[in-house]
């Protein structure tokens, strides 16, 4: 009885010893303010674990726009509000523009791709940004992404005028996108095939990242190769085995089956989920609001009228859709939370000393729902990117896919 009540003792003087060790060197360690940690568990009691997102938000109203997070025994520091979300994304882009861990993923990714990389994601980043900026800009090629339009469409006539779920429908359309671009290829909705790849992503990052859908990437990678013409590429995939076979001799090339492998996973969840939110929500919102839905589709009339496709050129001529998009992103929040950061250098920010590897979690969401920069951000109102002549304005404000996206 008396050795147990010794060890209880003892046991409660450690842990005591060591909350104060932590909480001392969280005030002196010269990181901003933030709720004092726990031993080992860090700051994950105090958190609403249903709605994370809420508690981090609130955590800003308390500590300020910038404060740091115990992610178990590990130190982040949150970022929150326009004002800082710029200087730390855009201001002092190089000296956060690392990207840091997200475990949970990374499990699955094992460090390769453009999301959740290691050192080679900057690298993959700007390769699959530009090779698919040319193939989408190029006439064929955004010819098919518009009639993907009118493939969705049909799906929807073939309800009837039905009440109907759409959610399916348009993952196929984004997924169908990203498909044509990474892959060359066009599928029907009811595909075997393609009904197969719906079904990894509608699972989720875990499954997709998996031995399955793995296995479906890199079939259609080998069906690539073996009818690849140097010449002649026709996606994403042709070129990055072409940059493979340029880089074969360079050990320090990031260009490989594994890489082009995570980075096709990658960008089938980023563009298949993004264009489907987007429209999904963009629907409900103008369902709910039926005088802006008239006033687009007025715009839509005058602009390109009931006989003939939409073009890229026709984009300037219709600012209030382009108003409506940017504006539906930020309001439904299609990404509240940035991948997390980190810092590169050694670097002081607003008085604080941050070390190098040191994770930022920059939270998107704080800059659409901004009262300093939003008479109203809790509304939907297209009005936030437009002129007062009505002319499409470009908002700084816009972060709904990170600086590096917007």
């Amino acid at each position: 009885m008396e050795l147990g009540g010794g060890l209880g003792l003892v046991l409660s003087l450690v842990i005591a010893a060591y909350l104060l060790l932590s909480i001392w060197h969280h005030q002196f360690s010269g990181l901003p303010p933030g709720p004092a940690p726990w031993p080992f568990l860090g700051n994950i009691l105090g958190l609403d674990v249903v709605d994370l997102l809420k508690s981090l938000k609130e955590l800003s109203v308390k500590y300020g726009p910038i404060y740091t997070f115990h992610l178990g025994s590990r130190p982040c520091v949150v970022i929150a509000g326009y004002q800082t979300l710029k200087e730390t994304l855009i201001d002092w882009a190089e000296e956060f523009g690392g990207h840091g861990e997200f475990p949970a993923v990374q499990m699955w990714s094992f460090g390769d791709g453009i999301v959740y990389g290691k050192e080679q994601w900057r690298q993959l980043w700007r390769f699959a940004i530009s090779t698919l900026k040319n193939f989408d800009m190029g006439k064929h090629s955004l010819k098919e992404r518009i009639r993907e339009a009118q493939h969705l469409c049909e799906e929807f006539q073939k309800t009837g005028g039905a009440p109907f779920e759409p959610t399916f429908f348009l993952s196929c359309a984004g997924s169908n996108i990203i498909f044509s671009l990474v892959f060359g290829d066009h599928f029907t909705y009811g595909d075997p095939k393609f009904l197969e790849l719906m079904t990894l992503l509608s699972g989720n990052w875990r499954i997709m990242s998996s031995f399955w859908g793995q296995a479906f990437v890199n079939n259609r990678v080998a069906q690539n190769r073996k009818s690849l013409d140097p010449a002649n590429p026709r996606d994403y995939t042709d070129c990055s085995l072409i940059k493979m076979e340029q880089e074969k001799n360079n050990p320090q090339s990031h260009f490989n089956a594994q890489t082009l492998s995570k980075t096709a996973v990658n960008l089938f969840f980023m563009g298949t989920e993004t264009m489907s939110s987007t429209l999904l929500y963009g629907l409900l919102i103008l369902l709910k609001h039926p005088d802006l839905q008239a006033q687009l589709h007025k715009e839509i009339d005058e602009v390109i009228g009931s006989s003939w496709l939409p073009s890229m050129k026709d984009r300037v001529k219709m600012p209030y859709m382009d108003a409506i998009i940017h504006d539906s992103q930020c309001f439904t929040d299609i990404v509240p939370v940035s991948v997390p950061h980190t810092v590169t250098q050694p670097t002081r920010f607003h008085g604080y000393h941050l070390p190098k590897d040191l994770n930022i979690i920059p939270l998107l969401c704080t800059a659409h729902f901004d009262y300093t920069q939003f008479k109203d951000p809790e509304e939907f109102n297209p009005g936030h990117f437009l002129d007062k002549q009505g002319r499409f304005k470009k908002n700084e404000v816009f972060l709904a896919f990170s600086a590096s996206c917007s």
